[in-house]
């Protein structure tokens, strides 16, 4: 870009920015707690709901061009975001003394007219497979083109979780072939046994490509069911024709062929395999004395894709502690969005207003709010605004990977992501704080703030996994989001569901993503300074946060703290 049209930019945000922050703050409702300082009840107060709205407005302006990452609308979002940490009186944190921690990505289009697919039977006539409405796949090594010719292992859900007793790949040398597995996980009712209902992270499409990859799998077929999966293959299909980024050397993306193939297509393949009734095999791969098996047919495949590299920020900041031993608290956001979709007639630009321009509004006030205190918290607080989210939380996740200290010395990370601004929320959804032992400090201070807890309506979507924290939890962090439920004050839950089921349906990854002047940002405000309440006292207890015994991310956790 050239540098006078940057510069001119770079004017405009400094012109936002100190704009923003020359309201004088407005006070907020913070009740007394024990444990939280005079100080630092009043630094909470102090978190205005105009500066939050500000924030939302000029990241959703169409100047910002959607913020998608590697582009110049995300790389002004950065900018912005640097200039707001720099003008609160935050340190930088990120890479060689910078604001910024680059991260190295590239993007994969899969060229449907030119990939192919098809099982071969060891004695017999090859099956094509019809690419997009029986088979979908992405090449995750960043290559361009891909042959395949692979035998096929039927894994059942291919899961190894020892603290459930249960490895699907037990006697499998898995390199060099293609694991054919189901979406989900084992069925249960047992809370003990996959947490019941509830989906862990073995259930998760992600996991079973990373698993297999670390066994030496070349390629992997998720069996597609829509009462497993709980969405439909259409669900699947959209989301591979689109442009998927991953981690440059990621060693947990290594595959040829990342693929999902519908009910329909693996009964099929079944067939061929003389394994018969598909459904029933499900089943028995639910239940103990399961035993994997190799097929007499193999995966051929021909894949082509574009690919395009590029680098996008994650904004780093440092409020020093009085402390800088560890036990350091993180707040998360992410700023990117889905940018510009150039083959869209009229509005093409995805402004992200509520997502996540709300999140990335509440982290800056928080920063600002705790660099302004007038008592430094007791130990240091970071501040991440991560790029690439919507493309499968990348910039988390490479924060997780590269942290600006060791992860053992965060006791916290609580994260921000589309709270949509309505009115004040008198319930909260923070599914995952239960996992720790901060749980019952969490509970005391919802009650303080008025705040029902709701318990995750959906357990078997397994929301927890598909935000920002959970980039963190998967390196032992102990970590989730904070979120509103559907009680605002003055209105019942029919009300506050009818408005999300709106934004949903109508606004939801649509260009309709606005900033709407009508917003009432108060309620962004109360959950932030929910949240600066809480990373205080988490700062300030005299030992960190972990996770419950036998939770899933406990392993991380000590693994991290050994190191």
């Amino acid at each position: 870009m050239p540098k006078k049209k940057l510069s001119a930019i770079l004017a405009v945000i400094l012109l936002a920015s100190t704009a923003a922050l020359a309201q004088q703050p407005a006070a907020g409702s913070v009740p007394v707690i024990a444990g939280l300082p005079p100080a630092a009840r009043a630094a909470a107060a102090s978190i205005d709901p105009e500066k939050i709205r500000e924030h939302v407005r000029f990241l959703s302006l169409d100047l910002l061009e959607g913020r998608g990452p590697g582009t110049r609308g995300g790389e002004l979002a950065a900018q912005y975001i640097a200039t707001q940490f720099a003008l609160a009186g935050l340190q930088p944190a990120g890479d060689h003394g910078t604001w910024f921690q680059p991260v190295p990505l590239f993007a994969v289009h899969t060229e449907e007219d030119k990939t192919r697919f098809s099982f071969v039977p060891a004695q017999g006539v090859a099956v094509p497979l019809a690419y997009g409405s029986q088979i979908v796949s992405k090449d995750e090594t960043g290559q361009t083109t891909a042959d395949i010719d692979a035998p096929i292992v039927f894994l059942g859900y291919g899961i190894d979780a020892p603290e459930y007793g249960w490895n699907d790949y037990a006697g499998v040398d898995l390199k060099g072939k293609i694991a054919l597995v189901i979406v989900s996980e084992p069925p249960s009712d047992d809370v003990k046994f996959f947490k019941g209902k509830a989906l862990t992270y073995y259930g998760r499409w992600t996991y079973k490509y990373e698993e297999a990859a670390r066994r030496g799998a070349v390629g992997v077929l998720i069996i597609h069911r829509t009462d497993l999966a709980s969405y439909g293959w259409d669900v699947v299909r959209n989301s591979q024709a689109i442009e998927k980024s991953y981690l440059v050397d990621d060693p947990t993306a290594t595959l040829r062929a990342a693929a999902w193939i519908q009910h329909d297509v693996a009964q099929t393949l079944f067939n061929m395999a003389g394994l018969g009734d598909l459904d029933a095999a499900i089943d028995r791969a639910g239940k103990r004395g399961f035993r994997p098996v190799e097929l007499n047919v193999r995966l051929q495949g021909h894949v082509e894709s574009r690919v395009r590299r590029y680098v996008s920020p994650n904004v780093v900041g440092r409020v020093p502690g009085v402390s800088h031993s560890g036990d350091a608290v993180l707040y998360t956001a992410h700023y990117d969005h889905l940018g510009i979709d150039a083959d869209a007639k009229g509005d093409n630009i995805y402004n992200g207003a509520a997502d996540n321009g709300t999140g990335c509004g509440i982290l800056l006030e928080l920063a600002r709010a705790y660099a302004q205190s007038r008592q430094r918290p007791p130990h240091d607080v970071y501040f991440s605004s991560v790029t690439a989210e919507e493309q499968g939380l990348l910039g988390s996740q490479y924060l997780g990977m590269h942290p600006p200290i060791p992860a053992r010395q965060f006791s916290l990370d609580l994260n921000y992501d589309m709270l949509l601004p309505v009115g004040v929320p008198l319930s909260a959804n923070l599914n995952g704080a239960e996992r720790l032992s901060f749980w019952p400090t969490v509970q005391r201070v919802a009650k303080a703030f008025q705040l029902q807890l709701l318990p995750d309506p959906t357990p078997a979507a397994g929301h927890y996994y598909r935000s920002d924290h959970f980039s963190l939890a998967r390196v032992g962090i102990p970590a989730f989001s904070i979120d509103e439920g559907e009680l605002f004050a003055g209105h019942d839950e029919a009300w506050g569901r009818a408005q999300f089921q709106d934004y949903v349906d109508n606004h939801y990854h649509q260009p309709s993503d606005e900033f709407q002047a009508s917003w009432d940002f108060e309620g962004n405000a109360k959950l932030a300074r929910f949240g600066f309440v809480l990373g205080w006292l988490a700062s300030e207890q005299a030992s960190p946060v972990e996770w419950q015994a036998d939770d899933e991310f406990e392993k991380p956790r000590k693994a991290s703290e050994a190191q």
